[in-house]
């Protein structure tokens, strides 16, 4: 994480800056990823501290909610669905999605990535180029999820994503993804509130509803973004 910090800062002021800009300008904001790399998505969406904006991406198959969930692993492989998961997307140009994917080598991804950048929108991905750099894509053009970033940030994670080495054991364990993803893409919400206050506009944050008020104040802000927001 500390390594991500600082060989990554540079990136992730670019990603803090589409995102306020996209506030700014009464733009939309996604976030999908399939299977466990969706589960940043879900630490963006709805939650306290959150950015009201982020709209996630969530589709059939795609969030380990299948049994066996060997079957999710065969579809983000799917040419075509992270296409038609893209087209169904109130997506415009100059909008922002962020993109995950440990590998990013999986079509599902790279379909949503290339079709976003297609249709103008700015790209956030957030991945593991020692693991990228080393696989082939299983996309039919050949190409990776971080060649059609317009911000890259890498997660400097061990290859293959487990980080921890035991004695005696060649399969090494924990998984660091979702941990440094997290901290990386809240430090980003974080920075990208920080420039809006800059610019005199109030970032759109939950607030707990466990604290007093905060259902009031949740509704009201909310409301004050319902046209960018899809998941109400």
């Amino acid at each position: 994480m500390s390594e991500v910090f600082e060989k990554e800062r540079e990136n992730l002021e670019s990603a803090a800056r589409l995102i306020a800009d996209a506030n700014r300008d009464k733009r939309s904001i996604f976030a999908f990823g399939c299977n466990h790399a969706g589960l940043i998505t879900l630490e963006l969406f709805y939650r306290t501290g959150g950015m009201v904006t982020v709209n996630p991406v969530r589709s059939p198959g795609m969030m380990l909610e299948l049994s066996p969930p060997t079957m999710t692993s065969e579809m983000e492989r799917m040419p075509g669905y992270g296409t038609i998961l893209f087209n169904n997307l109130p997506a415009k140009q100059g909008d922002v999605i962020i993109i995950h994917s440990v590998s990013g080598r999986n079509a599902v991804t790279i379909d949503m990535a290339q079709a976003a950048r297609e249709r103008g929108l700015f790209v956030i991905v957030v991945t593991n180029m020692n693991t990228a750099t080393t696989v082939t894509s299983r996309h039919p053009s050949g190409k990776m999820l971080h060649d059609f970033a317009s911000v890259l940030i890498d997660n400097h994670g061990d290859r293959g994503d487990a980080a921890v080495t035991l004695d005696g054991f060649a399969q090494k364990v924990s998984s660091s993804s979702t941990v440094v993803g997290a901290a990386i893409l809240n430090a980003v919400i974080a920075r990208a509130c920080e420039l809006l206050l800059e610019q005199g506009i109030d970032p759109p944050v939950f607030m707990s509803g466990n604290m007093d008020g905060g259902d009031a104040y949740n509704k009201a802000v909310i409301a004050k973004h319902k046209d960018n927001i899809f998941y109400m």
